[in-house]
This record gives C-alpha cells, structure tokens and sequence, in this order.
C-alpha cells in the first residue's frame, strides 16, 4: 500500500484527514509528522507512526518523511511567511524519495492582480512543487465556512453586526470537512496526478447575504456592515489582533493576523474570489454542505452567543 505522509498532523486538518484514513484501515500506512510528537500519542496507540519535524527547522524533516510515497502538504499557519517552510519541506520531500506532493492550495491565485497577502504565499509553493519533479495535486481550498460561522459567528451574533471590507463580493465558503474529505479522496484514489482542485461551497454568496441568513435561521438581528479598508485595520487593532502573524496566538477565537484578513476582504470585494465548481462532488462522490447548512447545524450556539 501507498504510504501516505502528512505534515502539520497535530492540526484540525490534518487529524480530520487522519481520522477518515485510520476509520479506512489505514492506520499503519501513515507517518505523521508534528513539531510535538505527544499532540499525537493516542495516533501512535492506533499503529499509525508519528514522527517530530519542524519547518523551521529543515534538519528535521527528510528522516521524518523516510519510508513515505506520497506527501500531504498541509499549509503552514504564518500567513506571509510560510514560502521558506514549504521550501523546507519540499526539499525534505525529494530527499526522501516522495514522488506525489498533494498541497493545500487556495483559489483565485493565478491572477497576479489578487491582492490577498495568501496569494503570495501560495502561489509560489505550488511554483516550488512544480520545479521538484514531483508530480503535484493542488486543493485549492475556498474560504472555510468554519472559519466565519464558528469562530467569527459567535462575536457577530453577540454585536448583531457584521463588520468587513469585502463589499458586495460573493465567494463560495466550503465547509473544513469537505476541504479534507477531498484531500482524503485524492490521497486513496487513482488518477489526480499533475491536477488542480477548485473546492467550494456550492453557492455563491456576498457577506450580507450570508448575515441575512444568519438572521433568518437564528430569528436574531443579524446586519452586514460594509467598513474601508482603513476603519477594517482599525477594528482589529482595537480587537488586539496582530497585523502580522504569530504562532499559536488567538483573540477572542480568531487566530489570524490583521494583513492577511483585510487583503482578503479586498479580494473577496473585488471578485477575485467568485469561483464556484462542483469538485467537492467529482472527488467525494456527493454534493459540498452550503454555508446554510453550516448555520442551521449550529443555530444553537449561534443562538445562546446572541443571548438567546
């Protein structure tokens, strides 16, 4: 069997994608790489191996991926400075004698005009894997659902008030879980060598839409409203949200910084990311959840953030 190695295991993604392969009896075909090993001592008890790397520390990583055939390269989470960590781990890659590198990618990059700080980093580690002679599979992952409802959600509820600089740009937001069950589908099935995955939701919707929706589901006043690019920058600074990013910070549930998410509003507000396609279902084999659904699977907690 194809031996399957996936970096950053210790994630959300990347325990999501170990879940559905241990779940496949595919346990001792895995080899998790983590900067702390412990995260994942429960996976080394289901016979899966676990092994330290660290990107920031390129030593570590060809003797974690020894033994592997196909490499999941989960993105690292330093929005703006990851292209060095990947070319770490690409490098370890080719050392170890990996031959497929599946990457998780995000959309709307090819255009040179996309503003989003993420574009940056992105577009050059699939250039990167392009240029190692490994044959690739980008997932390039829309906007997680996850991100705005369960995270974002609870302080939207909590103010009734949207607040963001994406304007009346639409994008398809994706749930997390079908983003990693199409990853699990590449990583377990023949034929996506050398492909590029668009993975989206199945809608697309603009910001007020989707806080109508909020309101119409929850039965809580839910408003969207449009800031500049400048009063966004403002509204983080006095969240304490850092402009550039650091590693393992959250405010108030939020882990990103605040260059990566007003250049992603500015993306979503000038359509560079209303891309929407039906690959969660040609990889999956059933249709990708609505942002929707993601509400009304979580009305409850939406509810009780508004006081309800």
């Amino acid at each position: 069997m194809t031996r399957i190695v996936i970096t950053g295991a210790s994630g959300n993604y990347g325990r999501g994608v170990a879940d559905a392969l241990v779940a496949m009896g595919r346990a001792a075909d895995l080899i998790l790489i983590t900067r702390k090993p412990d995260k994942l001592a429960a996976r080394a008890a289901q016979g899966c191996v676990v092994r330290q790397g660290d990107f920031d520390h390129p030593a570590t990583l060809p003797a974690a991926m020894a033994g592997g055939d196909v490499l999941l390269l989960i993105s690292g989470t330093r929005v703006g400075a990851r292209v060095v960590q990947h070319q770490a781990a690409i490098d370890a890659a080719v050392a170890a004698g990996i031959r497929h590198i599946v990457y998780t990618s995000f959309i709307g990059i090819d255009d040179p005009a996309n503003p989003a700080e993420v574009r940056h980093d992105h577009i050059e580690t699939e250039r990167l894997i392009r240029a190692s002679g490994c044959a690739f599979t980008f997932l390039r992952d829309a906007h997680y659902a996850d991100a705005m409802l369960l995270m974002a959600g609870p302080q939207v509820m909590q103010s009734g008030t949207w607040y963001a600089n994406a304007g009346n740009g639409r994008e398809a937001m994706v749930w997390r879980d079908d983003c990693i069950a199409s990853a699990v589908a590449v990583l377990t099935t023949p034929g996506h060598e050398n492909r590029i995955y668009n993975i989206t939701g199945p809608h697309l919707e603009t910001f007020a839409e989707v806080a109508a929706m909020m309101a119409e589901v929850t039965g809580c006043p839910v408003a969207y409203h449009d800031l500049s690019d400048k009063a966004q920058y403002a509204l983080f600074d006095s969240l304490g949200i850092p402009r550039r990013p650091v590693d393992d910070q959250t405010v108030a549930g939020v882990p990103w910084n605040s260059d990566d998410m007003v250049t992603f509003g500015r993306a979503i507000r000038e359509g560079f990311l209303e891309i929407c396609t039906d690959d969660v279902e040609r990889l999956t084999g059933r249709p990708a959840r609505s942002t929707r659904e993601m509400v009304e699977a979580n009305v409850a907690m939406l509810r009780a953030a508004a006081g309800k």
